[in-house]
């Protein structure tokens, strides 16, 4: 064990959380009326709806797979008849045309956010920053999922980092897990951290105001004025 692998997989991750966190409750307490994403869509709008579309139709499936395939133990999913080659249709088939759906969704917001002009002047500095590491951790999860797994077959990461991440919320995280792992997955896992970290600061607080009332709330009528 190296002298930073106790600090990347004990003390890093419970930085990024405490960040993620007080960055939160900062932020609202001081910034509630910015706390959503500067539109550009009035500037340019084909680009951004369908690279938004893209985007969140597959992050979504990604998000509940990362969940499952971390926070769900092996041995339930094998209580529950998902044996070893089911789990690897969903992980590496369904979970890679979601993966590509997102990242082609990220590609093309990125492309827009730099190349277009009038795009790139609305943009602040966390914009960008934002953009180019989700762009990065997607395309090295989508690398370590079809690379990394087909190169290294004996490798199941729902024996190593799926054990360590559960044990981050029991407070006694192993870093020996850690150790063998591959580099691609240990790439993905730093970066994906760093992005919780940077959550509060950026347009990501957008994800927390999804208006959810929308859904039960009665519906406008619009009634044409007529002259009398």
């Amino acid at each position: 064990m190296s002298i930073m692998d106790p600090f990347l997989w004990v003390i890093y991750p419970y930085i990024c959380f405490s960040v993620f966190v007080v960055g939160h409750i900062y932020r609202y307490r001081t910034d509630q009326f910015n706390w959503t994403a500067k539109s550009s869509e009035f500037v340019e709008k084909k680009r951004l709806r369908a690279g938004s579309l893209m985007f969140h139709l597959g992050i979504i499936p990604v998000i509940m797979g990362h969940v499952a395939g971390l926070g769900i133990p092996q041995s339930w999913m094998e209580a529950v008849g998902v044996n070893e080659h089911l789990y690897h249709i969903g992980a590496v088939y369904i979970g890679s045309a979601f993966g590509f759906l997102t990242l082609a969704g990220m590609v093309l917001l990125t492309f827009r956010r730099f190349t277009m002009k009038n795009v790139r002047q609305l943009s602040s500095a966390s914009d960008m920053i934002v953009n180019v590491l989700l762009l990065f951790i997607i395309a090295v999860g989508m690398y370590s999922t079809l690379v990394t797994n087909a190169l290294q077959p004996d490798f199941n990461y729902r024996e190593t980092v799926s054990v360590w991440f559960r044990q981050l919320f029991l407070f006694r995280p192993d870093a020996g897990l850690m150790i063998d792992v591959p580099l691609s997955f240990k790439i993905h896992i730093t970066a994906g951290l760093l992005i919780f970290a940077l959550w509060p600061f950026t347009r990501l607080v957008h994800v927390w105001s999804v208006p959810l009332n929308y859904i039960g709330r009665r519906y406008i009528l619009y009634r044409k004025h007529r002259k009398i």
